[in-house]
């Protein structure tokens, strides 16, 4: 297909298909003139998951171009790619996190210890978890943590649920754009699901309409 046609699939316009063509994000078209490339299949997929990473992920093109190397390299397991995917959209903590993030860090490095997790407790995610937890203690509810066991149960059960879902693809790409649309509108669609089941326990434990 020519760039046009490619244009339409996917609806980016030609000149951000060439621009992503000049960054290294996506394969140049095999020239068919001097002034002509024709595009396959592959481009398709690949500005599928370009578009995932920038408009769903927010990553920057620089962190996009990670990804892609990530994709394009065959010595990647699936599993090291998938986390390199995932650690992308994770927020990040990189400045002064104040009072209580020292012992949340270690609250979480007992919990990976404790569930047997497979996981480091300086991952993106594990940091996170950690400023959320010192957030909890500075305005006075650090005792939140109790039901962190609670929350974990759920949440590898969710993993789970992701992970079968992510298994049903076989291309790469496709791997690597399921978990970044899962990730970041899964945690929307869980964040609306819990809240419904909120309002739901609310009823039940305190009466009232919903």
């Amino acid at each position: 297909m020519r760039i046009g046609e490619l244009s339409r699939r996917t609806g980016v316009s030609v000149p951000t298909i060439k621009y992503y063509v000049r960054e290294g994000l996506l394969p140049a078209g095999r020239l068919t003139s001097p002034n002509q490339a024709s595009y396959e299949e592959a481009h398709v997929q690949r500005l599928r998951l370009i578009r995932a990473l920038l408009d769903v992920g927010g990553l920057s093109v620089a962190g996009v171009r990670e990804v892609i190397e990530a994709v394009d390299d065959p010595d990647r397991s699936v599993h090291k790619l998938l986390g390199a995917a995932a650690d992308r959209v994770v927020p990040r903590y990189e400045g002064e996190q104040g009072g209580g993030i020292v012992a949340a860090r270690s609250a979480v490095a007992e919990l990976v210890d404790r569930r047997g997790w497979d996981t480091h407790p300086k991952a993106p995610a594990a940091e996170a978890l950690a400023v959320a937890l010192a957030a909890l203690e500075n305005v006075g509810h650090g005792s939140f943590a109790e039901v962190l066991d609670t929350y974990a149960d759920a949440a590898e059960r969710v993993a789970e649920a992701d992970l079968d879902y992510v298994a049903r693809n076989v291309v790469r790409e496709e791997l690597v754009e399921s978990v970044i649309v899962g990730t970041v509108l899964g945690d929307a669609i869980f964040a609306a699901l819990r809240r419904l089941a909120h309002i739901d326990a609310s009823r039940r434990l305190f009466g009232g309409e919903a």
